[in-house]
């Protein structure tokens, strides 16, 4: 579902998308990005004080990803003070369940079950909030999932959860650019309903660029995959039913991840694990590595050249293409819930929408959209009401995808690129069956 023309960018004849500016200026921006990042990446391998010098690259990357998207932070600020928004935004934000409910009915098989999901913690604001949540539900914190000091994840679960539970379990990857994450300060709403719920959740830190380029962060969720699957049943969980979430990185990450299970090129050292999952849920993810079309993709892409991958698209276009979700939908992807905001000033909703449009045409099993009208990018890092509807919305669908028959899949691999374009599906989408 699409939301109203009042609710888009303005573009059309004297206006220039968001943000927008000369090539010149974003090759110019990219080499002066590129520079910073190479001299903070080398003072960090220096002997005694490299390690002091590290955060440097971290903060040189933060600051690229900080300007790539300042113009969008400053229309999204204007546009809040305009006459009558806040009216709107409290309109938005009470109608977020509404939302989900369209999502979910049109989205899922006719007649499933949609009656759990009941919103908790609706009333608990702030951030003196979130971290009332993680100090109750967060049982276990800094768990070892892997030798590097960045690979730590926290368990979320009810103290009273038995061990022999066999809960259903969900693994969260936080955003932040892929060269920011932290599992200590996102999706607290989201995993304690969960958890209040019964389910195991896994709040996953990653590793990321500049220190570590591309493809260390899918390495990483794809060996806490692997971690859950042989450890979660100690904490309650069911290894049989894994879901995966993200907020955009990590929604990215998230998605790539489940349409490319078991893929060896991401699993180095154990190309033989298995790694599929049962579901995917992305918040305002990014899924197009590839297309340049337009200011904002191209910043996008010269940012990951520069920072994240540190590799031109040019000479190594199998990379960027690898690491398109879009590009690795198959027939046998797992089910999909895919949610947007229709506002977001740093990855437009049109990309959300061709990546649900290309799940439709070419996966066999559920995709469900829910775009939110007047939300931004980070609507879930405030907790409201629409923050509430989306925690239970989010539990909904997983619960319906565990109650249906369970799929055969296949490995993932590369769609067909003209596969994005002009292709609908038919009739209401279904869960898979086998």
């Amino acid at each position: 579902m699409h939301a109203d023309p009042v609710d888009q960018p303005s573009s059309g004849p004297g206006s220039t998308p968001c943000g927008a500016e000369p090539a010149a200026a974003v090759e110019h921006a990219a080499g002066t990005t590129g520079l910073l990042v190479e001299l903070a990446t080398a003072s960090a391998s220096l002997p005694v004080v490299g390690r002091w010098l590290r955060p440097l690259g971290a903060a040189v990357a933060m600051g690229a990803w900080g300007y790539r998207h300042l113009p969008g932070f400053a229309a999204t600020s204007a546009r809040s003070l305009a006459p009558g928004a806040l009216r709107s935004r409290t309109r938005a934000i009470r109608g977020a369940a509404g939302v989900y409910d369209d999502a979910l009915i049109e989205g899922l098989a006719a007649g499933t079950d949609l009656s759990c999901g009941r919103p908790t913690h609706r009333r608990l604001l702030g951030p003196l909030t979130a971290m009332a949540l993680h100090q109750h539900y967060a049982a276990q914190t800094g768990i070892r999932y892997g030798p590097d000091p960045a690979q730590r994840l926290d368990i979320w679960r009810r103290r009273d959860l038995p061990i022999s539970a066999a809960a259903p379990v969900l693994l969260y990857f936080p955003g932040g650019g892929w060269v920011y994450g932290s599992r200590r300060w996102q999706a607290h709403q989201m995993l304690a309903h969960l958890a209040h719920q019964g389910w195991v959740c896994l709040s996953v830190d990653y590793r990321v660029a500049p220190h570590n380029p591309w493809p260390a962060h899918i390495q990483d969720v794809k060996r806490a995959i692997v971690w859950a699957k042989h450890n979660v049943a100690g904490y309650g969980g069911d290894p049989g039913f894994i879901a995966l979430s993200g907020c955009s990185a990590g929604g990215h990450l998230a998605s790539l991840a489940g349409l490319t299970e078991n893929d060896p090129a991401f699993q180095d050292g154990f190309e033989n694990a298995d790694t599929a999952v049962d579901a995917v849920v992305s918040l305002y993810g990014r899924y197009d590595w590839e297309d340049r079309a337009g200011e904002e993709r191209a910043r996008l892409m010269a940012f990951l050249e520069r920072v994240v991958v540190q590799r031109d698209q040019s000479s190594v276009p199998e990379t960027f293409r690898a690491a398109s979700p879009i590009a690795r939908v198959h027939a046998d992807a797992p089910p999909f819930l895919v949610i947007h905001g229709s506002t977001d000033m740093i990855i437009p909703v049109v990309q959300a929408r061709e990546f649900v449009s290309t799940l439709r045409a070419v996966s066999r099993a559920a995709c469900v959209y829910a775009e939110l009208p007047g939300a931004g990018h980070g609507f879930d890092l405030v907790n409201n009401l629409r923050t509430a509807a989306t925690a239970a919305a989010v539990e909904q669908f997983l619960s319906a995808v565990r109650s249906s028959p369970r799929p055969t899949r296949k490995r993932g691999g590369l769609c067909a690129r003209s596969g994005r374009a002009g292709r609908t599906r038919t009739g209401r989408a279904t869960l898979h069956s086998a």
